[in-house]
């Protein structure tokens, strides 16, 4: 029997799958997460965010995400004594863009652990205490001087898979460096969320995989390395402070002492990469064709490339896949947080909202919701607010199918770059537990959507990809097919298109696209 942990680093929560992989049983062992805003209450966060004054900033705390690895990893140690003391491999996931700033104290830090609490030894090589995430909206003049910089945002894009975002990693260094040039001197090294958790399990400054180093607008995604152009855009001496890039399956090494004292052996810790990459893996896709949709704090459609095809409008990523191949995606802030703040507004609970969503006929009438309670980034709008068309603001049940449409719509319009005849939606997140919003996407996307057991597809991905760089180290080999197999597959059909259905969404998305652009200009 051979044991591997998947870990989830989300903005809300942190997340860790056991898997069991072996020649005779494969399955999912146990699953624990803690939310941070319940579990770690000091810190002051709501869903996993900083409060702060100014809506276009969002920031959360190394800290705490500390705090929330040591408890996990404690908890299944408890729950899981004989699995975990011969766990084969451990690897994780971690929220995108996010970025942690470090002083030149960390790698002795790492080497001592086991002398102090984690949190205690982690909180003086803290160059920043805070963390900008991928929530971030407050970089539009970063965004504009390193696109410029670099011949425009066509160029950026073709360069390194994406125009210049505001929650991307390249422009919040560039602001970190321009508005806080001292403590910006004092970094000498910049993680991402997901080299940060991974150099606490390994007890060792841990590097990049291509997944997430290509959601900072400074990898080649052409050939995964540091583009040097993209670099100097941004801020000085920024190379010195970026870990390496280095193949998704690469072993960092064994986990820490430290860990000893929960009763894990010494498992090799793989390299970490994006919530995204990992839940191409959690989803079962591993092959051009299938397409998922994950309905989480963002909602995101993602798929498997063979080769990275760049969207021309620039709404859209490529990103380097686990597999060594490219993953495209769109990804859209007001996700499951919008659907709450509409539930919340007519004192629903999710129950009620199902039933008001069933109730309601598809293209509601012709009454439409641009669902913008926080600024968006697909498309992109920097001040947040709720647009209305021939939809009566009293109305709950109509305001409940505006808001599910308009995000399911929006999915829709702006993935057709992916360039992907799309016939079967695997569903993730969430909100993928509720049918009546799964019935919504099949008719909207004209396709049959699957639901899987496990919600956690990021977790579960890191979990596989654990696997898969095990049986690489072990074997020699190790096909994708053979390590989801089991695993990363629909256990059911959760929703088919109904014909009458997709008429009626087919004529209605022109005119959602149209209300979008009229209600862009100056927001």
């Amino acid at each position: 029997m051979s044991f591997y942990l998947g870990l989830d680093a989300s903005t809300q929560s942190l997340t860790a799958v056991l898997i069991e992989a072996g020649d005779t049983r494969r399955a999912v062992v146990g699953t624990r997460s803690v939310v941070y805003d319940t579990a770690f209450p000091a810190y002051g966060t709501r869903h996993g965010v900083l409060q702060s004054a100014d809506p276009l900033v969002a920031q959360s705390a190394p800290l705490m995400w500390v705090e929330a690895l040591d408890r996990v990893m404690a908890e299944m140690g408890r729950l899981f004594p004989a699995e975990v003391a011969r766990l084969a491999a451990v690897s994780g996931s971690a929220q995108q863009h996010g970025s942690v700033y470090l002083n030149a104290g960390l790698g002795a830090a790492l080497g001592s652990l086991g002398r102090t609490s984690l949190v205690s030894a982690i909180a003086p090589v803290l160059a920043r205490p805070v963390a900008p995430i991928w929530m971030d909206a407050s970089t539009a003049a970063e965004c504009r001087s390193i696109a410029a910089a670099v011949g425009g945002d066509p160029a950026l894009s073709r360069l390194t898979g994406s125009r210049a975002f505001e929650r991307f990693t390249g422009p919040q260094i560039r602001k970190f460096a321009l508005h806080e040039p001292e403590a910006y001197a004092a970094t000498a090294r910049i993680d991402l969320v997901s080299s940060f958790m991974a150099s606490l399990l390994a007890g060792r400054p841990a590097p990049l995989d291509p997944g997430d180093a290509s959601g900072m607008n400074l990898m080649r995604i052409d050939d995964a390395a540091w583009s040097a152009e993209a670099l100097d855009a941004t801020a000085p001496d920024l190379r010195r402070r970026l870990p390496p890039i280095v193949p998704a399956w690469t072993t960092v090494g064994p986990l820490a002492e430290y860990w000893r004292r929960y009763g894990y052996g010494p498992a090799k810790t793989v390299v970490w990469s994006g919530d995204n990459p990992c839940s191409l893996i959690g989803t079962g896709l591993v092959r051009e064709g299938p397409i998922a949709v994950s309905l989480g704090t963002s909602d995101t459609i993602f798929g498997l490339m063979s080769a990275p095809r760049v969207d021309p409008d620039g709404a859209g990523h490529v990103f380097g896949a686990p597999t060594g191949a490219w993953m495209g995606l769109t990804c859209f802030r007001n996700g499951s947080l919008a659907r709450e703040r509409v539930r919340d507004t007519y004192g629903m609970d999710w129950t009620q909202f199902s039933a008001a969503l069933a109730a309601t006929p598809p293209g509601n009438g012709g009454a439409m919701m641009l669902p913008w309670f926080e600024p968006e980034i697909t498309p992109t709008v920097s001040r947040p607010g709720v647009r209305r068309q021939d939809l009566d603001s009293a109305n709950g049940p109509a305001n409940v199918r505006a808001v599910v449409e308009a995000q399911m719509m929006a999915i829709a319009n702006h993935s057709s770059w992916m360039g992907v005849n799309v016939d079967v939606v695997h569903a993730t997140g969430g909100a993928a537990v509720n049918r009546a919003i799964l019935q919504v996407l099949a008719d909207v996307l004209n396709a049959e959507v699957r639901e899987f057991d496990v919600t956690n597809s990021a977790a579960l991905g890191a979990a596989l990809r654990a696997y898969h760089a095990d049986r690489l180290v072990s074997t020699g080999s190790a096909s994708w097919e053979e390590v989801i197999a089991g695993f990363a597959e629909p256990t059911a059909v959760a929703a088919r298109p109904v014909p009458a259905n997709v008429a009626a969404f087919a004529a209605l998305r022109p005119r959602y696209a149209a209300f979008e652009r009229a209600n862009r200009p100056g927001v």
